[in-house]
């Protein structure tokens, strides 16, 4: 219940905020800030499961 009330507040608009741009600068900013947290969670699972992967106290 508590999640999808932080899901909803968090949606954005990403076309309105495109539509109401006053110029090229701040539709990169928008486009940059709505895809780094997904490109940061990504790289962040890589890095997780390779330190996972190539533990050496699991060898025998």
């Amino acid at each position: 219940m508590f999640a999808n009330f932080i899901a909803i507040l968090q949606q954005v608009n990403v076309e309105e905020k495109m539509k109401n741009a006053p110029d090229g600068g701040y539709e990169i900013g928008v486009i940059i800030g709505t895809y780094l947290p997904f490109v940061l969670l990504v790289l962040l699972a890589y890095f997780v499961y390779y330190k996972a992967k190539n533990r050496k106290d699991l060898d025998d």
